[in-house]
C-alpha cells in the first residue's frame, strides 16, 4: 500500500521526501490503511454475527470475563502490530462482536503501548531489563484499566452505532449467505459513514502535530546513533513505528540534561497511546463520560509507573 501511494505521488511530480509530498503519502496512507481495517474488520464481524444471535454470542464470548479476560485482551494488543489510530477499528470490531468493554479497553490500551516494535525501540535503546519491567508494568495498566472500566459498567457510554443492528434468532437461521453479506456490507457502510469524518480529522492531526515539534527533538530521536533502531526504522519507515521514531526522546541526550528515566517512559507511554489523533478518533466512538475515564485511568497508571522507574533507576542506568 505505502509503496502503491509513493506511486502516485510521485506520478503527480512530487517526491515523498519533500515536505509536501511526504505530507501528502501520510494522509493518504494513513487514512486507506485506517479505512480498509476499520471496513474488513467490520464486515467479517457482521458476517459472522448474522450466524449468532445476541444471546448466543454472550454465551459463547462469556468465557472473556474477569481479569482472565482482560489479561487476554491485553496480551492481544501485545502482539498486535497496531499504533493507537489503526487499533481504534479492532476496537469497534471486538465490541460488536460482543466482549465485555472492560476486555475491549484492555486490549485499546496495551496494543499501541507495548506492540513488538514499542518493545523493540526500548530495547535497542534502554537495555532488555527496562524493557522487560515497560512491558509488565505497560500489561498491568492495560488489565487494571479494563477492570476498573468494567467494574464501573459504563457499556451504555458506547456509540449506539459501535454495536451494530443485531440479527434476532429466527433471522440468524433463514438468512442465505447473499443476505448476510448484504447485511454485512449495511452494517460496514454504517459504521464507515459515523467514523469517516473523524480518521480524516485524526490523521491531519497526526501529520500536523510532528511539525511542531522542534527540530533538534526530531533529530535527537531514537535511530541516530542506535544500529538496531537505524535498521528498525528503515524496515519500517512508513509504519506507525515512524511516529514512535518521531517523538522517543535520545536516552543519551535526555538522561545527561536530568531527565528521569521514568519520566521519558512515562512521555512515551502517553505518546503512543493518548496521542491527540487516537483520542479524536475515540471520541466518536465513546461517549465523554468513557473517554475521560479512560484518558484517567491511563494517566494516573503512567505517572506512577514513571516514579517506579525513576526509583529503579540507578540499577539501569
Amino acid at each position: 500500500l505505502s509503496d502503491l501511494v509513493t506511486m502516485l505521488v510521485g506520478a503527480f511530480g512530487l517526491d515523498v521526501n519533500s515536505q509536501w509530498g511526504g505530507t501528502i503519502h501520510f494522509l493518504i496512507y494513513d487514512t486507506v490503511k485506517i479505512v480498509i481495517l476499520l471496513c474488513v474488520m467490520i464486515f467479517i464481524i457482521s458476517y459472522i454475527q448474522s450466524y449468532f444471535p445476541p444471546e448466543r454470542s454472550k454465551r459463547i464470548l462469556g468465557r472473556f470475563k474477569g481479569i482472565g479476560g482482560n489479561i487476554v485482551g491485553a496480551l492481544l494488543g501485545t502482539v498486535t502490530p497496531f499504533c493507537a489510530c489503526s487499533s481504534i477499528p479492532l476496537f469497534i470490531a471486538f465490541t460488536r462482536a460482543g466482549l465485555l468493554l472492560g476486555v475491549t479497553f484492555s486490549f485499546l490500551i496495551s496494543s499501541p503501548m507495548v506492540d513488538i516494535a514499542s518493545i523493540i525501540l526500548i530495547m535497542s535503546i534502554f537495555g532488555p531489563h527496562v524493557a522487560l519491567i515497560y512491558t509488565v508494568v505497560g500489561l498491568v495498566i492495560a488489565v487494571a484499566g479494563g477492570t476498573v472500566i468494567q467494574h464501573l459498567h459504563m457499556d451504555d457510554q458506547v456509540a449506539d452505532f459501535v454495536r451494530g443492528e443485531a440479527v434476532d434468532a429466527v433471522q440468524a437461521e433463514t438468512m442465505t449467505k447473499q443476505e448476510r453479506a448484504t447485511y454485512a456490507l449495511g452494517q460496514t457502510a454504517e459504521t464507515f459513514k459515523k467514523v469517516f469524518p473523524f480518521i480524516l480529522l485524526g490523521v491531519a492531526i497526526g501529520r500536523a502535530h510532528p511539525q511542531l515539534d522542534p527540530a533538534g527533538h526530531r533529530r535527537g530521536g531514537l535511530g541516530r546513533r542506535q544500529p538496531v533502531c537505524r535498521r528498525a526504522r528503515d524496515a519500517h519507515r512508513r509504519s506507525h513505528l515512524r511516529r514512535h521514531l518521531q517523538h522517543h526522546p535520545d536516552r543519551r541526550g535526555a538522561l545527561r540534561q536530568g531527565v528521569g528515566l521514568g519520566t521519558i517512559l512515562a512521555f512515551m507511554m502517553s505518546v503512543t497511546v493518548l496521542s491527540i489523533p487516537s483520542l479524536t478518533m475515540l471520541s466518536r466512538v465513546v461517549k465523554p463520560k468513557l473517554l475521560a475515564t479512560f484518558v484517567g485511568i491511563c494517566l494516573i497508571g503512567m505517572i506512577i509507573s514513571g516514579y517506579v522507574f525513576n526509583w529503579l533507576q540507578p540499577l539501569f542506568v
